[in-house]
């Protein structure tokens, strides 16, 4: 279907599995790679399945996973991602997988990771100075754990010889961007196009779901009030100010939320703040205190009795049961 005047070598593209993985993202790379495959009409990629030491790994669904070989340190991926799906505990460097990724890393090739492999990635000193993205819900977690790292938001970041992505869905994306940048953007959208993709997503593309194509873009008010709650977390604005800003009275402003969201506007801007704090308790060293004067909260016991009112326990308590969760872990 496509035509090479030279027909391109087959890539080796290997996938280094670490326990809790997420299984449908190893799945959405291997119908990209076989739909590729099948429209060149030759092996462009060979997916290797790969463990730490051969064996099988154990995913997110409890499932064991067989692999193909054990990572070799001497290389030979010309790409080679990490595939991991849950948040790490800070990494020792005499962690096994960060030395065999240092001597990876030392080799030609494209290293890459989904979901939560950046941080194994950026432990093993190989995202200094790279922009790089994890999955949106540990954002916090591995900006304060790597500040080497330019850190972002995106859908999925290609700097240099490294590329990460959210996970999900994202997997595909950036496959199809990298195929596209080594072989055709023609194939690439083929590709999408039979995987019934609507479109091949940007790195500018959100990881999570804008909020108009929940409520509809017919509400660009409610929009507007949304984005200007999130943009303001640390010096919250009154609701009378969020409704001068985006032009409407504060009437209709209160209406267009208990319309669309079920809620009036101060407790969803509340909502927002207690929601981002938690965020930074379980993933972050930050102090309380600290956290609830960066959510717009005046006083650390203003902040604690918030926090109880909606979480049914204080910061202090919630952080204390994360720790011991990650303990059991």
């Amino acid at each position: 279907m496509f035509d090479y005047a030279d027909k391109p070598a087959t890539q080796r593209l290997g996938v280094l599995l670490l326990p809790g993985f997420t299984p449908g993202e190893l799945g959405l790379l291997e119908d990209c790679l076989a739909e590729a495959n099948r429209l060149a009409e030759m092996p462009l990629y060979q997916l290797l399945l790969l463990s730490m030491d051969g064996r099988p790994v154990t995913s997110r669904s409890g499932r064991l996973q067989a692999v193909d070989e054990a990572l070799r340190s001497d290389g030979g991926y010309p790409l080679l991602f990490v595939a991991a799906g849950d948040l790490p505990k800070p990494l020792p460097a005499t962690d096994p997988v960060l030395s065999a990724l240092a001597s990876l890393g030392r080799q030609r090739g494209l290293l890459g990771a989904w979901h939560a492999g950046a941080f194994w990635l950026a432990a093993a000193g190989l995202l200094n100075g790279c922009r790089a993205t994890v999955h949106w819900t540990w954002l916090e977690a591995f900006a304060e754990r790597h500040p080497q790292v330019i850190v972002s938001s995106a859908l999925f970041e290609v700097d240099k010889d490294r590329a990460t992505c959210g996970g999900g869905v994202a997997v595909a994306d950036l496959f199809l961007h990298l195929l596209a940048r080594q072989h055709s953007a023609e194939l690439a959208a083929s590709v999408a196009e039979r995987l019934l993709l609507e479109r091949i997503r940007g790195r500018d593309d959100r990881q999570r779901i804008p909020l108009a194509n929940r409520v509809g873009s017919n509400q660009p008010k409610l929009v507007q009030a949304v984005l200007l709650m999130e943009a303001n977390l640390e010096e919250p604005l009154t609701t009378d100010e969020i409704a001068q800003h985006v032009c409407v009275s504060r009437r209709q402003l209160e209406r267009l939320f208990k319309q669309h969201l079920d809620s009036v506007p101060s407790q969803y801007y509340l909502e927002l703040r207690l929601n981002r704090a938690r965020q930074m308790l379980r993933q972050t060293s930050k102090s309380i205190i600290q956290i609830g004067l960066s959510c717009g909260f005046s006083s650390g016991p203003h902040f604690s009795s918030a926090y109880r009112n909606h979480f049914k326990l204080t910061p202090r308590e919630d952080r204390q049961q994360g720790s011991v969760r990650s303990a059991a872990e």
